[in-house]
């Protein structure tokens, strides 16, 4: 449901509550401006209570462990692809598409005649000659007509009414002139033409009308004419009809209801104080306007404090991709705060439980000596088992870890195993690192999770598989062995390309799409479309792309590392392969080939 739809569906709602509200507390008693009050408050409450929410001030009091999800959305996020129209028929659209053209054809119908009423009124302004009488500037109607007015203009057929008529008639309609009524009659009769096919609508537009003409009629009796010959006119132009539906007209039906009103007893002053109770109406209605989102942020606060975040990202370990990034960019991005978040008090950050693990930090967590240090400190102790290398197992083994408040390592453990004794070394030299700097959250030092991928290579860099996709926060430490010599090198698995040219897999600068990360996924947004095929068949699923940037930018070696269907590769092969030139990795100060993954996702809905 669109924004709008659900704006225009609570102005609906509200329509129909006040109109019961009215019915039940105001209809009946005889405060005629409390009454013109209520309802042109009911008309204002309706349009303006769904704006007036209290999301905003909700999400200002959550911590900053909500925004850890964001963050990653925004700085590492997977590309989703959704078809825009399904080749079957779907029933739904076609029926909410009908109900667009009636709501629509109603609309205009309703506002042609709005307008043609209006121009019929001001064309009879302009034809009718003008006169005073009993001091009131009147428009003299050529036809026998009823009386009526329009904001300042009082019109009247002078030679249908007898002197005391005329007298009532020029009371009446000059209550109506002096008192703005045109006003409510314009925004009633607007308020149907938006909202013509609620019922609710046209009652409260009913009442309006009545209400006007309950205080004219009540002036004209507190000026002092008679009561029962004023309500015996009102009957003798029960007949004439009336000039337009837009004006103030003296004998607008029913009559019967003006009549008992007039000889109604007025009510007790103690009941004003009714009118006040709409107030609690206008504020259960902005609740329950908020209420799911009350619930869904309540709902979220309440797993982040309690650390489940943290358990779900340790599930999903296994199967989550991402696309490769450049440390310094990882963490070297601060996440964008709300103005009102910053003004969480560091009370409200000690807070947060010491079992809470953040997957992001406004600083995350650095190796002393920073990435480069991290890497070299692990190249230099990784050692390549002997009982690996015997049996030839290599692989990439992925561990994580937590950075405590104090820098120590705990919580080691293998996300990804390649083999039993490659497991153990690279969790032996995880565990030995020295203490870290600590990530800090508003200052404070909290818990962050890390994770490195350590790939086990002999005489060359393997192929990767598909299970084999990177997923890590950093770029992979490559850890190198060496075969017996009458091994063969695996076909494709040299680090040499045709022009003996080196493919890097970790650079000092890492290749860039132009205009970065972001201008990267929206051209994949932009560029890739569902295969017609893929969507008939119901295919779906997570491609993912490998290729080369070369010195120059280009792109080359593109192939399917995670293959989901033939016509959802071709896809992402096509679009992959038409992308523009990259910045080109650099290392040591030299354009260098680097080796780069892109994760694409296919969903359908």
């Amino acid at each position: 449901m669109t924004p709008e739809l659900a704006y225009f569906l609570k102005i609906n709602v509200a329509i129909a509550l006040f109109y019961a509200f009215y019915r039940l507390f105001f209809h009946k008693d005889t405060f005629f401006h409390w009454r013109r009050m209520a309802l042109l408050c009911f008309f204002a409450i309706s349009l303006l209570y769904p704006l007036l929410n209290i999301q905003g001030w909700i999400k200002a009091h959550e911590p900053m462990v909500a925004m850890a999800d964001l963050y990653a959305t925004i700085i590492l996020p997977e590309q989703a692809v959704t078809p825009l129209q399904e080749p079957a028929m779907n029933w739904q659209e076609v029926i909410i598409q009908f109900a667009k053209i009636i709501y629509w054809s109603g609309m205009l119908s309703l506002a042609t005649r709005f307008f043609v009423q209006l121009g019929s009124i001001i064309r009879l302004h302009f034809q009718c000659s003008k006169s005073k009488i009993q001091g009131v500037r009147v428009h003299l109607l050529k036809k026998e007509t009823g009386p009526f007015s329009f904001f300042h203009w009082i019109f009247i057929h002078p030679q249908s009414h007898t002197e005391s008529e005329i007298s009532e008639i020029i009371t009446h309609e000059e209550t109506h002139v002096r008192q703005y009524h045109s006003v409510d009659v314009l925004i009633s009769e607007i308020m149907c033409i938006f909202c013509w096919f609620n019922p609710f609508i046209w009652l409260m537009k009913r009442e309006v009308r009545g209400n006007l003409e309950y205080l004219a009629d009540h002036h004209v009796l507190e000026t002092g004419h008679d009561s029962k010959s004023y309500q015996y006119h009102l009957l003798g132009l029960a007949h004439h009809k009336a000039a337009a539906n837009l004006s103030n007209s003296f004998n607008v039906l029913p009559l019967k209801n003006r009549i008992k009103m007039m000889n109604k007893r007025r009510t007790k002053e103690i009941g004003r104080t009714k009118y006040l109770m709409f107030l609690p109406l206008a504020a259960i209605l902005m609740i329950v306007s908020n209420i799911e989102m009350v619930a869904r942020t309540t709902e979220k606060f309440a797993k982040e404090m309690m650390g489940q975040a943290t358990e779900e990202a340790a599930i999903q370990a296994e199967t989550t991709d991402i696309p490769e990034l450049p440390i310094e960019e990882i963490q070297g991005t601060t996440l964008p705060l709300d103005k009102q978040g910053k003004e969480m008090t560091e009370t409200q950050i000690k807070s947060v439980p010491d079992s809470v693990v953040f997957q992001v930090v406004e600083e995350m967590p650095d190796f002393p000596g920073g990435a480069q240090a991290l890497m070299d400190y692990l190249s230099k102790n990784v050692k390549y088992p002997a009982e690996a290398h015997a049996i030839g197992a290599q692989g990439r083994v992925i561990v994580s870890f937590t950075v405590k408040k104090d820098g120590t390592i705990a919580d080691t453990k293998v996300e990804r195993s390649v083999n039993p004794y490659l497991d153990k070394e690279a969790m032996r030299v995880i565990a030995a690192m020295p203490k870290w700097k600590p990530g800090k959250q508003r200052g404070e030092a909290v818990n962050v999770k890390f994770t490195v991928p350590v790939a086990f290579r002999l005489t060359g860099p393997e192929l990767p598989k598909a299970e084999e996709v990177k997923q890590s926060d950093m770029d992979e430490v490559v850890v190198v062995g060496y075969a017996a010599k009458d091994d063969p090198t695996p076909e494709g698995g040299s680090v040499k390309g045709e022009n003996e040219d080196e493919v890097f897999t970790v650079v000092e600068a890492m290749p860039k799409f132009p205009g970065g990360q972001a201008g990267l996924f929206q051209y994949l947004a932009r560029s890739i479309k569902y295969p017609v095929i893929a969507q008939k068949s119901k295919e779906q699923g997570r491609v993912i792309i490998q290729m080369v940037i070369g010195k120059d930018g280009s792109l080359s070696n593109i192939k399917v590392l995670r293959s989901v269907s033939p016509s959802l590769d071709a896809e992402a092969v096509r679009v992959v392969g038409n992308m523009p030139k990259w910045e080109p990795g650099m290392q040591k100060g030299q354009p260098v080939s680097v080796k780069y993954t892109i994760p694409i996702v296919f969903r359908l809905q």
